[in-house]
């Protein structure tokens, strides 16, 4: 299964100045099988689980020089570990914190040999370090799989050429373009999460798919309780629950518990969001790059961190897709802004925390507000998402008008195409947003 940062893992890889890797994200989006992918290129691989092997935690809680510890591993292992030969790779490291605090050690002592180390909750774990030494750690952020990718574990790598390649100015031929839209709606149920869509691929089975999915959300449910000694697990629960119920619109803490303080709900929200479960996506009055300076603190959207996740806890009418291949896909829009959102998060720079941005305009008599809003290329792009094929856009027109900008897109089940000052782009080819140039918008 090929995910985009493989590309970057290969970098780092070759990199002469490279710093030891940190693998940050959600469980289960696949870290661990990256890392061991890109061992595979090495003529030796070290693999340490803390979680499975929790005795090798001593190494690293007396006071050992890199080097003893390096040695001693490799006894441990039966495998050497040679600068430019091996990849040490520290698994599960949040539960051995003492040696998450020794990676700095390994970039200042043995800077040639490549260590990875990767975790769930790791910003927990960080967040409880005092220091882990300024510039000499590299973090990658890791995502489900975006729709591209999905559409690259499934063997379609023709159709994967044609969504990245095809000009945006263009139809694709309709056969090839319902095509893509029918994979989508496969998608909606499955999402990306790899451990799901490789079952699927093997047994084409939606509802076992679904069971599965049932099985990892009571899983990051059951996780809540690592979390307790900051808040409740009640709490949390609650919490994620509503970031879902409340897709599509303005979070709202009342939404979860009206009798509830706010900040015992913030608390829960930011773990959440540490945990990488969700994504919050702030207002901006969008005056200019960066979008991020003139964020509202009180006004912000939240994203599920699974397309299919989310579906599954929704308990969304699976036929509603299935049975009816051409009507609107599901949830009158409110899925479809999400699985849009998690595009433009999912194919981001894997070096970078995801930056998505929404704008909203509330005065009497006039209310407006646009979906998504990014900087791509050092130009502010309003992005609408539409689950059907047709729709008003006024919101677009007013924001284009008051910030002066020549061009927007919308996302949509519509093909490629252009029309006044509109970018159309299927939903199958929103990730393709992020590379819409300033000399591309005003040539259209």
């Amino acid at each position: 299964m090929k995910r985009f940062i493989d590309t970057h893992l290969l970098q780092w890889k070759q990199d002469p100045r490279r710093k030891v890797l940190l693998l940050r994200g959600a469980r289960q989006v696949g870290k661990t099988y990256s890392i061991r992918e890109l061992g595979k290129t090495f003529p030796y691989y070290v693999e340490i689980n803390f979680d499975e092997t929790p005795a090798i935690k001593e190494l690293f809680t007396h006071s050992l020089s890199v080097q003893q510890i390096i040695e001693r591993l490799a006894v441990v292992r039966g495998t050497p570990i040679n600068p430019g030969e091996t990849l040490l790779f520290l698994d599960a490291i949040q539960a051995c914190p003492e040696a998450l605090s020794a990676l700095r050690y390994f970039q200042e002592k043995l800077p040639a040999l490549h260590v990875a180390a990767a975790g769930s909750l790791l910003e927990f774990t960080l967040s409880e370090i005092p220091s882990m030494g300024v510039g000499r750690l590299h973090s990658l952020f890791m995502y489900p799989l975006s729709f591209l990718e999905y559409l690259s574990a499934s063997g379609q790598e023709p159709l994967y050429r044609t969504v990245m390649n095809h000009p945006v100015s263009e139809a694709l031929e309709p056969v090839i373009h319902n095509q893509l839209l029918d994979m989508l709606r496969v998608f909606y149920l499955i999402g990306g999460l790899p451990g799901v869509v490789d079952h699927y691929l093997i047994t084409h089975d939606l509802l076992q798919c679904q069971e599965l999915l049932q099985d990892i959300a009571t899983s990051y449910e059951d996780d809540f309780a690592k979390y307790k000694k900051k808040v409740p697990v009640a709490r949390l629960r609650e919490v994620f629950q509503s970031i879902i119920a409340q897709v599509g619109h303005k979070f709202s803490y009342a939404q979860v518990d009206s009798h509830s303080y706010h900040k015992a709900m913030k608390e829960a929200l930011d773990l959440l969001i540490l945990a990488g479960l969700a994504y919050k996506v702030p207002h901006s009055s969008c005056r200019g790059v960066p979008l991020g300076a003139t964020i509202n603190p009180k006004h912000f959207k939240m994203l599920p961190f699974d397309v299919g996740i989310a579906q599954r806890i929704l308990g969304l009418d699976l036929s509603d897709i299935i049975l009816q291949p051409q009507k609107e896909l599901v949830n009158r829009g409110a899925m479809t802004e999400v699985f849009c959102g998690l595009e433009l998060v999912h194919s981001q720079a894997g070096n970078y925390k995801p930056e998505l941005y929404y704008w909203h305009r509330e005065s009497r008599g006039s209310q407006a507000e646009v979906d998504y809003v990014i900087s791509s290329r050092s130009n502010v792009l309003p992005i609408e998402v539409k689950a059907g094929s047709k729709g008003q856009m006024q919101s677009m027109n007013i924001f284009l008008k008051e910030r002066n900008l020549p061009r927007g897109v919308r996302i949509s089940q519509e093909n490629f195409s252009v029309y006044d000052h509109i970018q159309v782009l299927p939903l199958y080819a929103a990730s393709r947003c992020w590379t819409l140039d300033n000399m591309h918008l005003y040539s259209l």
